[in-house]
Order: C-alpha cells, then structure tokens, then sequence
C-alpha cells in the first residue's frame, strides 16, 4: 500500500536549480524518516539526504552538501530537494523512499539532467 510518486526532474543548465518533490502515501508520513536517492547510468543507486521525523535533523552526501536541500511538508505528506549550482554529475534518476521500511517501494523516479 506504500506508494511513492516523484515529480519535478527537468533539464536544467549547469549552475541551476532546480526542486523535485514526493508525495508518499499508505502510511503514517510524519512518523518516518525520509530519503531521497539517485541513481545514473551504469551506477549502482545512492543515498543523497534524509531527513528525520519530524524534520528537524538531516544528513547529505558529501558531494552535495552545501547545495542540496532535504525538506518534508508532513502536512501534504511530501518530501522536497531543493537542488542547487547543479552540476553535470549530479545527472540521475532520483527516488524518495522510506528507509526504516526496508521493502522495495521504489516509485517511476524523476529525471533530473543537468547540460548546457
């Protein structure tokens, strides 16, 4: 019943913002840590940021520290990374998932392509 429905993946220039949302469903949202992952071609899958229930503790990959962002609504039962000064690496398919749940409740993910 878990699902997991990302959005907002875009071509974006290097140097650009970008932010891409996910909105969960299926269980208590504001009780559970939140993550956010990614994944290119020929790489295995990554943890980029999560975020603590209620939201006030996160933590980053080293390479995107200091430019990306973890943020949740519990409210609207969403998660946000605010991704900014993007870089071409950063090019990937990114996935939320619920870390503590330990299923594969993996969404579509959204692609986020960074390029001139």
């Amino acid at each position: 019943q878990v699902q997991l429905v990302e959005s907002g993946g875009a071509l974006v220039q290097p140097g650009g913002s970008l932010r891409v949302s996910c909105v969960a469903s299926g269980f208590t949202f504001s009780s559970y840590a939140m993550a956010w992952y990614r994944q290119a071609p020929g790489k295995e899958r990554e943890l980029v940021a999560r975020i603590s229930p209620p939201g006030g503790i996160r933590n980053y990959l080293d390479s995107v520290k200091g430019r990306f962002t973890i943020s949740r609504d519990n409210a609207k039962r969403t998660v946000y990374l605010q991704m900014n000064s993007l870089k071409p690496e950063d090019t990937a398919v990114y996935y939320c998932n619920v870390p503590s749940l330990g299923g594969n409740y993996w969404g579509q993910g959204t692609q986020v392509t960074v390029s001139s």
